[in-house]
């Protein structure tokens, strides 16, 4: 299934999902119901939901998931995973051809932007398929998310996520 659009997709397990280690689990098995040989990496909790990183067969950063609390539901990230993702997401078949803005630009391009929003600077970016997303810190502390989409340059800020609260690397 992976390598066409998935930005609509979602499943639900209709259990409540009550901390990190239940929201890895719910993001492995909406995983293996994609495809074979892709893994999670990073998993975040935040006061609205928990969120999960997919690592392709290949070891890249494929896409970004979100997990409900209440439900569950496993679905694709909103924002720059349903619409700038050029394997994935919308964008799927490399619409807006290859990338132009490098790692180490998209950690400029992101620190210029959050230095707009007060005392917050970015951290390293991690790559995904037509963009980067990276970690907002504030004061060295993890406070948010931003995207870079690495053909235009646009920052999206992930602002449905909510307060930072936790979050666990890859096993």
């Amino acid at each position: 299934m992976m390598g066409g659009t998935l930005s609509g997709r979602s499943d639900t397990t209709g259990q409540s999902v009550d901390d990190l280690d239940d929201a890895r689990s719910a993001a492995e098995d909406f995983v293996d119901s994609l495809s074979k040989g892709m893994s999670v990496g990073e998993v975040m909790q935040f006061d609205n939901h928990y969120y999960a990183e997919v690592v392709g067969a290949d070891g890249e950063l494929a896409t970004e998931l979100l997990v409900q609390p209440s439900s569950g539901a496993v679905q694709i990230e909103y924002g720059p995973a349903r619409m700038w993702n050029t394997r994935y997401g919308m964008m799927a078949a490399g619409a807006w051809g290859s990338g132009r803005v490098t790692a180490a630009e998209a950690e400029e391009i992101a620190d210029r932007w959050l230095a707009d929003q007060g005392d917050l600077t970015a951290d390293e970016a991690e790559e995904l398929p037509g963009y980067y997303t990276l970690h907002a810190l504030r004061d060295g502390a993890l406070e948010g998310m931003l995207s870079v989409n690495s053909t235009t340059g646009d920052v999206w800020y992930h602002s449905w996520h909510g307060q930072f609260v936790d979050m666990t690397e890859a096993p």
